[in-house]
């Protein structure tokens, strides 16, 4: 099970397992991580589950698509390291991956 660690506004690092195919929201939701909402439960259609990835994990975790891009539009503090932490599916590859929540969500 890859592990992936969410650090929040104020710096408190929590490290999780994630089952491979689902996504980092489900992986914070499933761990009651604080600062991801996740309003929609994962549908693409709200912003509340916005994180910053880590620099050295942008290539791996790859570009939002379009859909989710539009999204982004209504979220708090866009960077270009922003992605919906539901469109991030959990691969053996992004073990260790590291995201950063806003100090508030869209």
């Amino acid at each position: 099970m890859p592990t992936i660690t969410f650090i929040d506004a104020a710096g408190t690092a929590r490290s999780v397992e994630a089952d491979n195919g689902s996504t980092v929201m489900e992986a914070a939701i499933r761990s009651s991580i604080p600062g991801i909402e996740a309003e929609c439960g994962g549908a693409c259609a709200c912003a509340t589950c916005h994180v910053y990835v880590a620099e050295e994990w942008t290539a791996k975790v790859g570009k939002p698509q379009p859909m989710e891009d539009d999204m982004l539009d209504f979220a708090f503090d866009v960077r270009p390291v922003s992605r919906l932490s539901c469109q991030i599916k959990v691969k053996p590859e992004l073990d260790g991956l590291i995201v950063t929540t806003p100090a508030k969500q869209g």
